[in-house]
């Protein structure tokens, strides 16, 4: 099978440990961007995502943000999937017992209830600043556009965030993906998408290409979809053991320029 796109996701199978791209990667990528095309799919926003296409000189290419939740080609979405407001409303009255951390998502808007040390990690490792608003502001104000929200970012005491994983699975099942990336965080999105099902609409109505076609580099829980369903799946060496096991093939870590150094030997670069 000859591949004719690279999917790869961004934290912990891209970067480096100062949380960058190394220059090996943007050297091979660089070198691999002309003969096929290289799409960046992230749990991130899309401002998040820009600068890593810039530092790759891959502008030109769409990208897939929010899990699949947003796809933008030449900048424009050409699908969009929210949680509903509905969903949100209610989160949010749950939420105010406990009152944790709940950052908001549509697009490049980021909302955050306070400038705190949740807000702080994450604007440190995505280099997007969020703008300061309570979750009833952003929720009043959505509601006059109807608006939801691309992603939900719950962080705080375990035990709350616990709370609220069970408070959404029991009042709103099979609607939403709650996923935990560490026990402080539980990102949210809408169930009907994932990282596969983004691939799968970008193929079909932008490239003219198959799943079969296209390799795909991941790390976390949220890729282990996405890696079993391409032609060529790659977990990096640092990957959880699930994505490990439906790997086709295993590299390098990503702070050991997994992604970069599969390439070169993929691709004979």
């Amino acid at each position: 099978m000859q591949y004719k796109i690279v999917f790869s996701d961004i934290d912990g199978t891209l970067l480096n440990h100062d949380r960058e791209l190394s220059p090996n990667t943007i050297s091979t990528i660089k070198n691999l961007k002309d003969s096929l095309p290289f799409v960046l799919i992230s749990a991130r926003m899309p401002a998040a995502m820009r600068h890593l296409q810039a530092d790759l000189e891959i502008k030109e290419q769409p990208i897939i943000c929010y899990n699949g939740g947003l796809i933008l080609v030449d900048g424009k979405a050409i699908s969009s999937t929210e949680i509903p407001l509905n969903t949100l409303e209610n989160l949010s009255d749950f939420n105010k017992k406990m009152n944790c951390h709940l950052s908001l998502y549509n697009s490049d808007e980021w909302y955050v209830p306070q400038y705190d040390q949740w807000a702080a990690r994450e604007e440190n490792n995505t280099k997007v600043k969020p703008e300061l608003r309570s979750n009833r502001e952003v929720i009043s104000e959505w509601k006059k556009d109807n608006k939801g929200a691309h992603k939900i970012m719950a962080m705080g005491d375990e035990a709350h965030i616990d709370k609220i994983k069970d408070y959404l699975s029991e009042n709103f099942p099979g609607e939403l993906h709650l996923y935990r990336s560490k026990p402080t965080y539980l990102e949210i999105a809408n169930k009907k998408i994932s990282k596969l099902t983004a691939i799968k609409f970008l193929l079909k109505n932008h490239f003219n290409l198959t799943p079969e076609q296209s390799i795909a580099f991941g790390d976390n829980y949220n890729d282990v979809e996405m890696i079993k369903g391409v032609g060529m799946g790659v977990a990096v060496g640092n990957a959880r053991k699930e994505v490990l096991e439906v790997a086709n093939i295993v590299t390098q870590s990503g702070k050991e320029d997994g992604v970069a150094n599969s390439l070169k030997e993929l691709f004979q670069i």
